[in-house]
């Protein structure tokens, strides 16, 4: 089968900076698996495109950190201490990206920790307090809240002035726990004792 070269425009144009390799065949519009593979192959060799990790390429060395964090495991979504100290909940400084995912693991690509923690399935799936844009898919303030609250039950948070308690109260349902809801009322009444 002779290689025809696919148009890296289609890739530089994109808003993403992370691609899988289902997004670039889509992307190139190819349903030849192994023309597809040996063009991102031939683009990799000449430095067009870098191999972040297997099936998972970005255009360049500046691609968005958060959206690779979303992409490495689907489906995943940026949340815990990563939006909890952007948002200023807590206050202690960490390097590693923090992930919901299927499954626990802890990765290392292109010198950033990836931390991903395993939600139930129902939990994963719900789209309520999740934004998804430019190929990030971030949790809301109060779904990174309650996200942490889930797996660490006596998590210690610095700060709650920023919560919106009353959409803690709509996300919390999803979690169908009734040791957390205790846990997030108790939290409630004493922000609102201080």
């Amino acid at each position: 089968m002779k290689y025809k070269k696919k148009p890296l425009a289609d890739l530089l144009r994109a808003d993403r900076t992370v691609f899988t390799f289902q997004d670039i065949c889509l992307l190139w519009g190819s349903d030849s698996q192994r023309a597809m593979i040996s063009a991102v192959n031939h683009y990799v060799r000449t430095g067009d495109l870098i191999r972040l990790r297997r099936g998972i390429y970005a255009r360049d060395h500046d691609y968005d950190r958060l959206e690779l964090a979303s992409r490495i495991y689907t489906p995943a979504y940026v949340s815990f201490e990563t939006v909890l100290k952007e948002e200023g909940l807590i206050f202690q400084y960490y390097e590693t990206i923090f992930a919901a995912s299927y499954l626990s693991r802890l990765l290392e690509i292109d010198s950033q920790a990836y931390q991903f923690h395993k939600l139930k399935q129902s939990v994963l799936v719900d789209p309520v307090g999740i934004n998804h844009k430019q190929g990030r898919a971030v949790a809301t303030l109060e779904r990174a809240f309650l996200d942490t609250l889930y797996i660490n039950r006596d998590y210690h948070f610095d700060n709650l002035n920023p919560v919106n308690w009353e959409r803690v109260f709509e996300i919390l349902p999803i979690y169908q726990n009734k040791q957390m809801e205790k846990r997030v009322n108790r939290l409630y009444n004493e922000y609102r004792s201080n």
